[in-house]
């Protein structure tokens, strides 16, 4: 079963600084029909304004990704970590015990991010942070581990989680296969243009939660950016 969410249903809010839409309930979107997908607990797509940004704030228990779409994001956090992933990379934070973290848009131009939450497979841990640069051209045409829970994903970021979050870019006209399995649960959103899923059109920051499907193709419909997450 493939559920389309389109963008222009989503939750949202906008903050003048920070335009976001919400796929799941979150802050003060709430739908408690709509809660999470799986272990997939937050998925927002948030604008972010030149020189602003999200201020010292805490996490614990949570694996947060940040996929950057356009620009670049600048992390600061409690334990001295500090990065700029720009446009096309990853960023990983797990909260474990608890971190405090601050992130903002140092650029001159508006920041773009996909930030997704997916519940740990354990509480506690200590927290950690990195981020990896992932060039578009290795994800041509075929699904790339960015953030993975699993041993054999070597050149993925870790996440303490049964779970995996990928990428790809596809010409029009190009397929990527996935072997999702049936008791897994996928959540995918192009980041741009429009793709088809197991027949099923999804547009551009449309979502589409996946259940109960062993395997997906994926057929971009025009020149795609997608991510996709398989969790439990």
């Amino acid at each position: 079963m493939i559920v389309r969410k389109p963008f222009d249903t989503l939750g949202g809010a906008d903050h003048g600084w920070l335009k976001a839409k919400h796929h799941f309930s979150f802050a003060s979107y709430y739908d408690p029909s709509n809660m999470n997908h799986g272990a997939l607990r937050v998925w927002n797509d948030d604008e972010i304004a030149p020189n602003t940004g999200f201020p010292p704030h805490p996490h614990r228990d949570m694996e947060i990704i940040t996929y950057v779409r356009q620009g670049a994001i600048t992390h600061q956090d409690n334990l001295g970590n500090q990065g700029r992933t720009v446009a096309g990379d990853v960023q990983v934070m797990s909260a474990g015990t608890g971190i405090r973290h601050a992130e903002y848009n140092l650029e001159p131009e508006t920041t773009r991010i996909f930030q997704i939450w997916i519940e740990p497979s354990r509480d506690g841990g200590a927290p950690a942070w990195g981020a990896k640069p992932f060039p578009k051209d290795d994800r041509a045409g075929q699904l790339v581990a960015l953030a993975s829970g699993f041993d054999e994903d070597t050149d993925a970021l870790p996440i303490r989680t049964d779970a995996r979050v990928l990428g790809a870019t596809l010409k029009a006209g190009d397929s990527a296969t996935y072997p999702l399995g049936a008791s897994r649960h996928g959540y995918l959103v192009p980041a741009v243009g429009a793709v088809e899923v197991n027949g099923v059109r999804i547009d551009a920051r449309d979502g589409a939660a996946i259940s109960g499907e062993d395997t997906l193709i994926i057929t971009a419909l025009e020149d795609a950016e997608i991510v996709l997450v398989d969790a439990a």
